[in-house]
């Protein structure tokens, strides 16, 4: 770094790009997305139940382990904290309203989308009612839902993916990873709204230069969706 340049300036500045991880990276979140829409035309759906089985949250906290141990090895060498963007906002208060008007463009995408993309338990996450009775089960749930899945998809996407793909263009790396975010969920009426999601929060990695903020925002939306769900 050269002396005398905020540490800030440095990271927002493009580096040499890194073909041989970004293939890797863009191989990795393909097979996700084929995975995920293989599933889907195999006629695999997800049980009614799915947020009341201890099971499910045992069969995803092991698939994002997973995820992230090959994210580790796609970013072996390189400095974890710069490449996940490990890094915290230069003003707190600042990235906290960028995040909460990202939120309301999201849910007003959402609200908006709604009468042509009636998208709601396309993926079979929301429980159509509650079950007091296996409470347990549901909490061990919100927990992977709203706080495991959007910390291991951020460093995946606005983490990892972004950094490999900001020296092709900052705009490149927002469009990029918010296709393929969308995409990797497998899912076709729905796919408009995540895709949206992927790429105002993209927008919002690249104004906050950290992946704190993403986080945040994707946990809230996760965890706010499965609130309503189970009180409306």
């Amino acid at each position: 770094m050269e002396s005398g340049t905020p540490p800030s300036a440095a990271r927002s500045r493009p580096g040499r790009p890194l073909p041989a991880r970004l293939a890797g990276w863009l191989v990795f979140v393909l097979a996700l997305t084929a995975l995920s829409y293989g599933s889907r035309l195999g006629g695999a759906e997800a049980p009614d139940d799915l947020a009341y089985r201890y099971s499910s949250s045992i069969a995803a906290l092991v698939q994002y382990g997973l995820m992230l141990g090959i994210l580790l090895l796609i970013a072996r060498g390189l400095p974890l904290r710069d490449a996940f963007a490990l890094h915290r906002p230069a003003s707190w208060p600042r990235a906290v309203g960028l995040a909460a008007l990202t939120l309301l463009a999201i849910w007003g995408a959402s609200a908006a989308l709604a009468p042509f993309l009636d998208a709601t338990g396309e993926q079979g996450l929301v429980p159509k009612e509650w079950d007091s009775n296996r409470a347990g089960a549901f909490a061990v749930f919100f927990v992977v839902v709203a706080l495991v899945a959007p910390t291991v998809e951020e460093l995946t996407y606005r983490g990892l993916g972004y950094t490999l793909l900001a020296p092709y263009g900052t705009w490149v790396a927002i469009l990029v990873t918010g296709v393929l975010f969308g995409a990797a969920h497998g899912l076709l009426v729905a796919l408009p709204i995540l895709t949206f999601f992927g790429i105002a929060v993209g927008w919002l990695r690249s104004r906050t230069e950290s992946i704190y903020p993403p986080v945040l925002l994707h946990a809230v939306f996760n965890g706010t969706a499965l609130v309503v769900a189970i009180v409306a």
